[in-house]
C-alpha cells in the first residue's frame, strides 16, 4: 500500500495539469457556438454546484435557485452600468456576488426552520416575487426590455471584442475566446472551493444533517445555523453563475429568469447525482447544451421543428425538456446516484476485470528443516 501512494498523488495533479490544457485548447479550434455552449455551461456549472450543496448536500429543497441568480445578474448590470453607480466591473462584480448572498442571508431564517416541500413552496415565492420586480422597477432592471450588460475588464484587458483585435498565435480573440477563459477561471474556483467545503468539517456536518437531524444535533451540529449558512453559500455560488450569464449572454431579460430556470437547475442536480461536484457539473452540461445542440440541428432531426417554423412538429427546446424529463426517469429508476454514481460503478467494475499483475514480492527463503524430536525419556 505505501509503494503505491507515492505514484497515485503524483498522478492526480498530472491528471488536473492534462485536463487544465485540454479546457484551453478550445478557444484556438472551435468556432463562436461551440464557445458560447461551453460558456453557457460553466455558467451552468457554478450555479449547479451551489444548489447540490444546499440540496443534495444539506437536503434542503429549493425551487428559487433562478431568483438568486436574476439577483447576481442584475446587479452586476446596474452597479457597472449606466444608469447606475458606474463602479468598476470587477468590483461590481464581486457585490453582485455579495448581493446574491446578502438576499440568501435575509431568507435564511425561513430555510433556518422550514424544510422539506415546505421550503421549496417557500422559495417558489421568491421566483414569483424577483420576476415581478425585474417587470416594475424600470430604474434598475430596464423593465420588460431588461438592460444591456457592461463589458468585464481586470487590468485594462476587456473581456469584449476589441479594436484593434487581439491575435493570438494566428487566433483572433473575440470576445467569446476571452470569456472562455474568464469562466474557466470562475469554475476551476468553484470547484475547488466547493471540494474543499464538501471534504471538510462543514460538508460533514451538512451530510449528517441530511441523515438525521437528530443524530446531528446529537453531535453537536447546530442544525439552524448549519441550514442558513448553506443557503447563503448556495446564493452566491448562484449569484456568480449570474454574473458569467450575463457577460455571456451581454444583455439581461426578466423572462429568462423564470420557474423553468430554476426547474431546469433541479434537474441538472438529479441527472448529474445530488451532493456531487462532478455529477453537478456533468448534468449542467447535458441540460444546458442539449436544446442548443437540437436547435442547431433541428432540420436534421426526426420529429423536430426548425425555429420559427410553423409546422405542427414540436421545437426544439420542448423536445429538449422532454428528452431529460426523460433522463430523469431513467436516472430514478436505474441510476440514482446520477451520472457520477454511474461512472464510479463503471470503473470499479472494469478494475475489477483488469488482470492482475503477478506479485514483485521477494521470492520468500526456503523452510528451515525441523529440528529433530527428542526422544522422551520413560519416567524410572
Amino acid at each position: 500500500m505505501s509503494d503505491r501512494l507515492p505514484g497515485a498523488l503524483t498522478r492526480r495533479p498530472a491528471r488536473i495539469l492534462l485536463l487544465a490544457v485540454a479546457l484551453c485548447l478550445p478557444p484556438f479550434y472551435l468556432d463562436a457556438f461551440w464557445l458560447r455552449i461551453g460558456l453557457f455551461s460553466m455558467a451552468a456549472a457554478i450555479g449547479a454546484v451551489g444548489l447540490s450543496l444546499l440540496s443534495g448536500t444539506a437536503g434542503q429543497l429549493s425551487l428559487g435557485h433562478a431568483f438568486f441568480l436574476a439577483v447576481g445578474a442584475y446587479g452586476y448590470a446596474y452597479l457597472a452600468g449606466e444608469p447606475g453607480p458606474g463602479l468598476p466591473p470587477v468590483i461590481a462584480a464581486v457585490l453582485a456576488v455579495l448581493l446574491a448572498g446578502a438576499a440568501g442571508g435575509l431568507f435564511s431564517p425561513v430555510a433556518g426552520r422550514v424544510k422539506g416541500i415546505y421550503l421549496g413552496i417557500a422559495t417558489l415565492a421568491l421566483v414569483f416575487l424577483g420576476h415581478h420586480v425585474l417587470l416594475t422597477a424600470d430604474s434598475v432592471t430596464g423593465g420588460f426590455n431588461g438592460r444591456s450588460v457592461p463589458p468585464l475588464e481586470l487590468g485594462g484587458f476587456a473581456f469584449a471584442a476589441s479594436d484593434p483585435e487581439l491575435v493570438v498565435l494566428g487566433v483572433p480573440f473575440g470576445a467569446e475566446e476571452r470569456l472562455w477563459f474568464l469562466g474557466l477561471a470562475l469554475f476551476a474556483f468553484t470547484w475547488f472551493t466547493a471540494g474543499g467545503l464538501l471534504r471538510g468539517r462543514p460538508g460533514r456536518a451538512l451530510a449528517a444533517l441530511r441523515d438525521s437531524e437528530t443524530a446531528a444535533a446529537v453531535m453537536g451540529v447546530d442544525v439552524a445555523r448549519h441550514r442558513s449558512a448553506a443557503f447563503v453559500v448556495s446564493s452566491m455560488y448562484a449569484g456568480l453563475a449570474g454574473v458569467l450569464l450575463a457577460l455571456a449572454f451581454r444583455r439581461v431579460v426578466p423572462d429568462y429568469f423564470s420557474l423553468a430556470l430554476s426547474i431546469d437547475y433541479l434537474a441538472m442536480i438529479v441527472i448529474g447525482g445530488l451532493g456531487s461536484v462532478a455529477g453537478a457539473t456533468a448534468g449542467a452540461v447535458f441540460v444546458t447544451a442539449l436544446p442548443l445542440l437540437m436547435t442547431r440541428y433541428a432540420d436534421q432531426l426526426p420529429l423536430v421543428a426548425a425555429p420559427g417554423s410553423t409546422e405542427g412538429a414540436v421545437g426544439p427546446t420542448e423536445a429538449a425538456r422532454y428528452l431529460y424529463g426523460a433522463a430523469i426517469v431513467l436516472v430514478l429508476l436505474y441510476a440514482p446516484d446520477g451520472l457520477h454514481g454511474l461512472a464510479r460503478r463503471v470503473r470499479e467494475h472494469l478494475r475489477r476485470r483488469r488482470p492482475r499483475t503477478p506479485a514483485t514480492d521477494p521470492v520468500p527463503p526456503p523452510p528451515q528443516p525441523a529440528a529433530a524430536a527428542r526422544p522422551k525419556e520413560h519416567t524410572p
